[in-house]
């Protein structure tokens, strides 16, 4: 079998032109993955739209109903920073689902790599930073739930801290966050983690790579984890309008394949989203996204999965 993949039509949303997020690169992934030869349609799962009640094990009720109905307060939506829509709720969900489905096939099969996902702002009462409902917290949530893993170790690389994420487990030891972000960007007021370590801003590759280094195959070895989900932001790259950071194409691929081999050579299997990011460039944001299914597929056929 080849990569899990996991990918939704619905995971574009129509949204005004003038709006920061880049809502296309979720469908411009998908193809770039079949057109590059990365990946076969056949490889791709089609996630379901999970149960309120699922993600209500993490959001507050009163706010999902709100805003799966359109009737979240105009001040809340401003927070968000996506105008609401019946396309746009729904999308929300089904990309919840996404990383649910992710998360599961990754146990059966070692690794997987959802199209979309990365959600980690999203508070329990509330929206922030294009984040609606937190997809990590929900998959993580949902499977201790069911008893299907004890631990779960969240790998946080997008150049924002998930503050949302560190707030949800923060009385939670059964989930173990870690986050990596660039310290005087967005947030500006930082959660707590379980383990936080701040950047220094304009950080290159090697750098980087040595600070990841001297962090990961520890917290792995301590924590001993059923499950690694992994956020793979791109927004630390040089080119990201939102970043800070000063990492390279090549050092988003290196990168990636540290955390996927370090985590699978190791038996902890792993869940990847794609995270933040933020370029004009359209063909060159997607590239960079697409760094961390290619790095993905190198793995799973190396380690036999």
């Amino acid at each position: 079998m080849d990569l899990p993949l996991i990918y939704h039509p619905n995971y574009v949303a129509p949204i005004a032109n003038t709006n920061r997020f880049p809502m296309e690169k979720f469908r411009l992934l998908y193809e770039m993955l079949i057109v590059d030869g990365v990946a076969r349609p056949e490889q791709f799962f089609t996630p379901e739209l999970p149960d309120l009640d699922e993600i209500a094990l993490v959001h507050d009720r009163e706010y999902v109903d709100a805003y799966w109905t359109g009737n979240l307060d105009h001040k809340a939506q401003r927070r968000i920073g996506l105008p609401w829509s019946p396309e746009l709720a729904y999308r929300t969900r089904i990309a919840v689902g996404g990383t649910l489905l992710t998360a599961r096939l990754a146990l059966a099969h070692g690794l997987a790599c959802n199209t979309a996902g990365g959600t980690h702002h999203a508070f329990p009462s509330y929206g922030s930073g294009f984040c609606i409902f937190n997809d990590l917290a929900i998959a993580s949530r949902v499977l201790l739930k069911e008893g299907k893993v004890k631990k779960i170790l969240i790998v946080d690389l997008d150049v924002h801290q998930g503050d949302g994420t560190a707030l949800i487990f923060q009385d939670e030891p059964n989930v173990f966050t870690f986050s990596m972000h660039c310290q005087i960007n967005f947030p500006s007021i930082k959660q707590i983690s379980d383990r936080d370590v701040p950047l220094r801003e304009g950080m290159e590759d090697d750098e980087y790579l040595r600070t990841l280094a001297a962090y990961l195959p520890d917290l792995l070895t301590e924590f001993q984890p059923d499950l690694v989900l992994y956020d793979a932001g791109v927004d630390p790259h040089i080119g990201d309008r939102l970043g800070k950071l000063a990492l390279t194409d090549a050092g988003i691929f290196r990168r990636d394949m540290q955390v996927l081999s370090t985590c699978v050579s190791q038996g902890f299997p792993v869940g990847c989203v794609i995270g933040g990011g933020y370029c004009e460039d359209m063909r060159s944001l997607v590239y960079r996204h697409s760094l961390l299914h290619r790095v993905a597929s190198d793995v799973y056929r190396q380690y036999r999965l």
